[in-house]
């Protein structure tokens, strides 16, 4: 009797331990958001909630990053912030950007809000 109230002592004390355990292998719990934007590129927030970004590259050419694929836009001769490839073109003006990539459209796109990347968060 003495030792099932000695192993009904130590269990108590060993579950009352485990208060502050974890077994989930992936961190801190909850999830975190991870920002998907691409390193030094901005990004447009257009009519409709469509979104896509734009780096600038060498010899004014940019980057078009969209929802469903990258694609190189060389600057057009004789505009100003207008790049274009086959029927693509892009225009961006100082707040704003247009997208033509039929049969999509991408109306009504302003800049959007510059937030800290992940990698500069909390520096100084």
């Amino acid at each position: 009797m003495r030792l099932k109230a000695c192993a009904a002592a130590c269990l108590a004390s060993l579950l009352a331990g485990c208060g502050g355990f974890n077994v989930w292998p992936f961190g801190e719990g909850g999830a975190t958001e991870v920002s998907r934007k691409p390193t030094n590129a901005t990004e447009y927030v257009c009519e409709g909630g469509k979104a896509f970004y734009v780096r600038n590259l060498e010899g004014g050419a940019v980057w078009l990053i969209a929802p469903d694929r990258e694609i190189r836009l060389e600057k057009l001769a004789g505009t100003s912030g207008a790049y274009g490839v086959g029927k693509v073109r892009l225009e961006i003006a100082a707040q704003s950007a247009t997208l033509l990539d039929p049969p999509a459209q991408f109306l009504g796109c302003k800049r959007a809000a510059a937030t800290p990347s992940p990698q500069t968060k909390g520096s100084t």
